[in-house]
């Protein structure tokens, strides 16, 4: 029977924890500006997309290399889709697709501008919980991603490559 004075030494931390340490370090490098920045190009790519689908006149695309310039209008089929699929229960059909289709477009690129980017998030977010609630209910797993996004827009802002944050400093130093 090994007594306190016999025991076996601690062994030192096992090169594996030594490894995973170092990986944490690494990894808790990475700059809080570029995630912000890559949350608001996705994001607002998500709502972006969705707000071309009820459009018509007015396409840009630029990862499909698709740009069409002109006067945009709503498309019949956005209209149809809110009286017969999203059936909003406070909103009519003729106000929530435009409504819907403007949003869509206006926060999303304030948010990839980082222009107002918590106010504008703070919209999307609504939209998504509406969306949630009212309309797509068992999309959590997709609407949930959307809300940690918008939601970490809103806590942390949107980083230093941003509107904002030129805007901030620009003010500050007055």
């Amino acid at each position: 029977m090994n007594t306190p004075a016999q025991a076996a030494p601690i062994a030192p931390p096992s090169s594996l924890h030594g490894l995973v340490m170092r990986v944490v370090t690494l990894l808790s490098g990475i700059p809080e500006s570029f995630i912000a920045l890559l949350g608001r190009f996705s994001i607002a790519a998500v709502f972006w997309k969705s707000g071309q689908t009820k459009i018509e006149g007015f396409a840009v695309d630029l990862i499909a290399g698709e740009v069409q310039l002109g006067w945009p209008r709503l498309a019949e089929s956005a209209l149809s889709l809110f009286e017969s699929e999203y059936r909003l229960p406070f909103l009519p059909p003729e106000l929530a697709a435009p409504m819907a289709a403007l949003g869509e477009h206006v926060f999303p690129l304030l948010i990839l501008l980082g222009l107002a980017t918590r106010f504008s998030s703070l919209a999307l977010l609504g939209m998504t919980l509406t969306i949630q609630i009212f309309v797509y209910p068992d999309a959590y797993p997709t609407h949930g991603v959307w809300a940690t996004v918008l939601l970490l827009l809103i806590a942390r802002g949107p980083g230093v490559v941003s509107v904002d944050h030129w805007l901030a400093r620009h003010y500050a130093a007055k």
